[in-house]
């Protein structure tokens, strides 16, 4: 399973406003601390406000801030606002996509293994990512 670009520059977006103060952060300084382009920044930060995770903060430099705090804010939420769903095999969720599907011996480690990252997911909140690279 290979994580795409915008879902880990969406979670590196999240981080960096869980970190910031309440007047919110700038699109340029968000691509220019995370080394992300503004270009490519727009479509990510597109995302994590249709999802409901970011909100632009009104006046003259609108920055972003988050919608809810850090701790209530999990890493699927992310995931999802670029993803449906966590999905490490097309066979696991679209029928008739591998010939092997009913006899397939393997399917069930699959299955347990793409529960566990999607549990994972939903378990880990930014907060917790924060405090995690603080003690490192």
């Amino acid at each position: 399973m290979k994580v795409n670009t915008k879902i880990r520059y969406g979670l590196r977006t999240i981080i960096e406003l869980a970190q910031a103060d309440d007047t919110g952060v700038l699109q340029k300084d968000i691509a220019e601390h995370q080394q992300i382009s503004n270009k490519y920044l727009d479509p990510i930060i597109s995302g994590l406000k249709a999802k409901g995770l970011i909100r632009n903060v009104k006046g003259k430099k609108s920055g972003y801030l988050l919608t809810k705090s850090p701790d209530k804010i999990s890493v699927n939420d992310v995931f999802t606002a670029f993803e449906p769903k966590v999905c490490i095999l097309d066979c696991l969720y679209s029928a008739g996509v591998c010939d092997r599907e009913l006899v397939c011996s393997a399917r069930d480690f699959w299955k347990d293994l793409n529960s566990l990252i999607d549990s994972k997911l939903k378990q880990t909140t930014i907060a917790e990512i924060i405090l995690n690279e603080k003690k490192n």
